[in-house]
């Protein structure tokens, strides 16, 4: 059974024969008759009393009208949700984003996406470490994933879009042990206690890189959690190595943010999967592209 086989039967139930349905639907009569015959079959039962010219509904046709009228609207309002999510009127776009990018450069991203598309829900998932986004991406738990990194990312698993880099900063309580306004040097850190984030992490890669190379960090605490990492440098338990994603509201809560020389940078990117993206993920990247290119 096929759809058109039942927007014919209706048809010629609304028009009153097959002769003006064929005219409606600009079909030959033969061809008309010969769909419905098909539809009988499949169905096992007539649906048509052939009257002379006229065609009266069966038992059998009365009982189809209704069940294909629900199958045609359904199949109408598919056609119409469909072409509504290609012409990105509505829809669904899922991002993994690790914990700072999600608040830059995702919330910029999503703002300028937003008032391009405003019939598009985005729903962004967590995801710790670049890692767990090219997983998330890979598997098709998300259709595009926002990842910082220090190391040149896997390609072969998945599409790698640049977006930009973000510098590591230093976080200190507004009384720190550094003044303002003068970076810092890396090898001035030694014997200071800091917060890690967990293995895995940029942040906490570049901190153990600084130990690796004889710098004497303390690690104070680990933590999972980025949103905990201010509160424990305002309270003193530790000095914190963020990215300038997070200077802007360090500074609003009071924190001191501090440059670090030599300067080191995360490498931002977007990442889907090497097959057909949505329209809203397509779109989602373009617009991105977009920005990076008129830096």
């Amino acid at each position: 059974m096929e759809i058109r086989q039942l927007e014919y039967f209706l048809a010629i139930v609304d028009h009153g024969g097959f002769n003006r349905a064929a005219a409606a639907l600009y079909l030959a009569q033969p061809s008309l008759s010969q769909a419905i015959q098909g539809l009988e079959r499949d169905l096992g039962g007539r649906l048509f009393h052939r009257i002379g010219r006229r065609a009266v509904l069966t038992e059998a046709g009365q009982a189809l009208i209704e069940p294909a009228r629900a199958v045609v609207r359904d199949m109408e309002l598919a056609r119409s949700s469909v072409g509504a999510v290609r012409e990105l009127r509505s829809g669904r776009l899922d991002i993994s984003a690790m914990p700072s990018q999600a608040v830059e450069p995702l919330s910029t991203m999503m703002e300028r996406f937003a008032v391009r598309h405003p019939g598009v829900t985005v729903s962004v998932k967590a995801a710790f470490t670049p890692r767990e986004v090219v997983e998330q991406v890979r598997s098709g738990a998300s259709e595009l994933g926002l990842v910082a990194s220090m190391r040149p990312l896997p390609e072969k698993e998945v599409r790698v879009q640049p977006v930009g880099e973000q510098r590591f900063v230093l976080v200190t309580p507004p009384d720190g042990p550094f003044p303002a306004g003068r970076p810092v040097p890396c090898e001035r850190l030694a014997g200071h206690r800091v917060i890690a984030g967990q293995r895995g992490t940029g942040m906490r890669q570049y901190v153990d890189e600084l130990r690796a190379s004889g710098i004497g960090l303390i690690i104070a605490a680990e933590t999972e959690h980025r949103v905990g990492i201010l509160p424990l440098v305002l309270k003193g338990v530790g000095l914190a190595v963020l990215t300038e994603s997070w200077k802007d509201l360090a500074e609003r809560v009071g924190a001191l943010v501090l440059e670090l020389s030599p300067a080191t940078s995360l490498s931002i990117a977007l990442v889907s999967r090497r097959a057909e993206l949505t329209p809203a993920a397509a779109a989602f990247l373009a617009l991105a592209s977009e920005d990076r290119q008129r830096l």
